[in-house]
């Protein structure tokens, strides 16, 4: 499975959820998903992540090494799943997809089985360092939440 984590400018929110969900997927020994993250404006099309945002992932053990990137409507038919951070950059991509692929947009946090409906990942761009790990944290549970909607697939032989 592919899948894409969707946020504005690709440099706090949507990095974050991506190297979270790399980490987990690197210590449960899985490579049965690919992650990427893009954005929904091209203002830091090939930036690093924020640096807040890469500390903040870094004292969690987490590495932030995504380039920035605009997600485009022909990244519909790359990945299976795209996973926006907020309410108003779902409605973007679900204008922008196909309609034959609108049902690939999901709100991140729907896989966050203890957070509410529509809750959104929130946007810690002009925070202080607290909304870096208020994001940290709830790009973690969505990732998790992630893993266990999508258990690894076994052969049996």
């Amino acid at each position: 499975m592919r899948l894409v984590f969707v946020c504005l400018g690709n440099i706090c929110r949507s990095p974050t959820a991506e190297g979270i969900l790399r980490h987990l997927l690197r210590e449960a020994r899985r490579t049965d998903i690919d992650v990427d993250s893009a954005g929904t404006g091209r203002w830091h099309v090939g930036e690093p992540p924020d640096p807040r945002a890469v500390a903040t992932a870094r004292r969690r053990g987490v590495t932030l090494d995504h380039l920035g990137r605009q997600f485009t409507r022909g990244d519909f038919a790359a990945y299976d799943l795209v996973l926006a951070v907020d309410v108003p950059v779902a409605r973007a991509l679900t204008t922008l997809a196909p309609p034959e692929h609108r049902d690939r947009v999901r709100l991140a946090r729907s896989f966050d089985p203890a957070a509410p409906p529509e809750a959104e990942v929130p946007d810690p761009y002009y925070g202080d360092q607290a909304a870096f790990d208020q994001v940290f944290d709830v790009c973690m549970a969505a990732c998790r939440g992630i893993l266990a909607a999508f258990p690894p697939v076994t052969s049996r032989g």
